[in-house]
């Protein structure tokens, strides 16, 4: 496929290019002044003061007008000087965020999005004059091949990097949780194409589960772990009864009330689930029975006894890190697997047609049930892992807000995608936990960087709706017609 040429560099319309970069920077100025210019604050008395903050609003406004003017300068064909201007306002940028200037840094990220805009166009034009034909050599799609390879190596070694801290270690469990949660979901949503609002209470029900267990009948994580995945599982395949007829918008609304049911249950049913105050004492995963614990109980054996190692609250978070990211790769194991089986052909030509899938013979009755139900069971599995990693769970962790950051986390990665699911859980998890130095700029960054992806990639970081597996694969022939 040959790329088509930028367009030639021609003289720039000044005139107009300033109004358009005038308008963009009144817009910015209306938005950014009474988000960024205004902060309230402690005064004496206890009485709350105000405090102005324009010179904020001016580094935001002269932002938004210069990128407006490198972008319209782009758009007429001068993309290299945009690029070596670009460039090296990101290294001066860069420079001066590890000096810990924190304007430095905010102000890097606008300076490398243009230099990677004009770079695109810049290298689009070269290759266009020089008729270059885009094809993948084998080495190329061998490194392709290792992406994910490369991801798994970084998994592992993570927790051993000379600068990972035990908050590092915290945000990459959280982070590693939602990818559980999403390729979870991404079966419903992203093979079945079923929406499903109420994945939170599967979430719930395998947390609540090892809870119950854990006070009522002494349960240890190990124990509870299959429990919590069954328990869920079951639920799914309730909640998957009374919707099988229900599709698109009508079967999102009954899978967010079916979500709500499940939360004022547990906020209602007192002597079950304690109600308002959580359950608590919930216990925490053992090596092999080697407690993580400073001193020994009752003449046991602690993990730091046994491996003859000094105490340090560190060991007990990188084992939940080593558990969590092995129920991570079980999961996305057993879907990479069985959505080549027949089953999850299944839920891929439901997602396509679902009365196509009928006059094929293919049962949907059992095809969603199937889909709520394994769905369902991973989110048990990682409830059961968040109520014994916290030691308590109460009816507020899980909000319908769990439900939509979920669904976002699938649909940004790109429906079906496996390694789109991991980036933008980086993206939407990591990325305001790394973000909190920010202060209250922290969800202006987070939500500009969701519309930029948005913008750029609206059907996902990594788009996947292709099937698995065609009857006719592109480019073979077909039967009775040419090659």
């Amino acid at each position: 496929m040959t790329v088509t040429a930028q367009r030639p560099a021609a003289g720039l319309p000044l005139g107009s290019i300033l109004v358009d970069g005038l308008l963009a920077a009144l817009v910015a100025f209306a938005l950014a002044a009474p988000m960024i210019g205004f902060e309230t604050v402690d005064g004496s008395g206890g009485s709350l003061g105000l405090a102005y903050r324009f010179d904020a609003v001016a580094v935001a406004v002269a932002t938004v007008f210069v990128g407006r003017l490198a972008l319209s300068a782009i758009r007429f064909g001068h993309a290299l000087p945009v690029l070596v201007v670009a460039a090296a306002a990101t290294a001066v940028a860069l420079a001066g965020a590890v000096a810990g200037t924190m304007l430095a840094g905010l102000l890097a990220v606008p300076a490398a999005v243009l230099a990677i805009r004009a770079g695109i166009v810049v290298w689009r034009g070269v290759t266009a004059e020089r008729d270059v034909r885009f094809v993948v050599p084998d080495t190329v799609r061998g490194a392709r091949r290792a992406v994910p390879a490369a991801f798994l190596a970084l998994a592992v070694l993570f927790p051993f990097l000379p600068f990972v801290d035990q908050r590092l270690l915290d945000i990459a469990i959280l982070v590693l949780t939602y990818i559980m949660l999403g390729w979870g979901l991404n079966i419903v949503v992203g093979l079945a194409g079923l929406l499903d609002l109420g994945y939170v209470a599967f979430y719930a029900v395998g947390a609540y589960t090892f809870g119950i267990l854990a006070n009522w009948a002494g349960f240890t994580f190990w124990m509870a772990l299959p429990l919590g995945g069954l328990m869920a599982a079951l639920f799914g395949i309730l909640l998957g009864f009374p919707v099988l007829r229900l599709r698109g918008d009508y079967l999102a609304i009954v899978t967010l009330g079916f979500g709500e049911i499940i939360r004022i249950v547990l906020l209602n049913w007192y002597e079950v689930t304690g109600g308002p105050n959580g359950l608590s004492n919930i216990p925490r995963p053992t090596f092999f029975g080697l407690p993580f614990r400073a001193s020994p109980q009752d003449d046991e054996s602690t993990f730091a006894d046994f491996f003859g190692l000094e105490f340090s609250p560190v060991h007990r978070v990188i084992f939940l890190y080593f558990v969590i990211l092995v129920l991570a790769l079980i999961v996305n194991a057993f879907t990479r697997r069985i959505r080549r089986l027949p089953v999850g052909r299944a839920w891929e030509a439901l997602r396509e047609d679902e009365i196509a899938c009928r006059s094929l013979g293919i049962n949907p009755t059992n095809t969603k049930l199937s889909a709520f139900a394994i769905g369902a069971g991973f989110a048990g599995f990682a409830g059961c892992f968040f109520a014994a990693r916290q030691g308590f769970i109460s009816p507020e962790s899980f909000t319908f807000i769990e439900s939509a950051v979920i669904l976002a986390i699938v649909v940004l990665g790109g429906m079906g995608s496996q390694l789109g699911i991991v980036l933008a859980a980086i993206i939407l998890i990591g990325m305001p936990e790394f973000l909190r130095e920010l202060n209250q700029f922290r969800m202006l960054a987070f939500g500009a960087g969701m519309v930029g992806i948005m913008v750029w990639r609206p059907l996902g970081l990594l788009a996947r709706r292709e099937p698995t597996i065609r009857l006719h694969p592109a480019g073979a022939g077909r039967p009775g017609g040419a090659a």
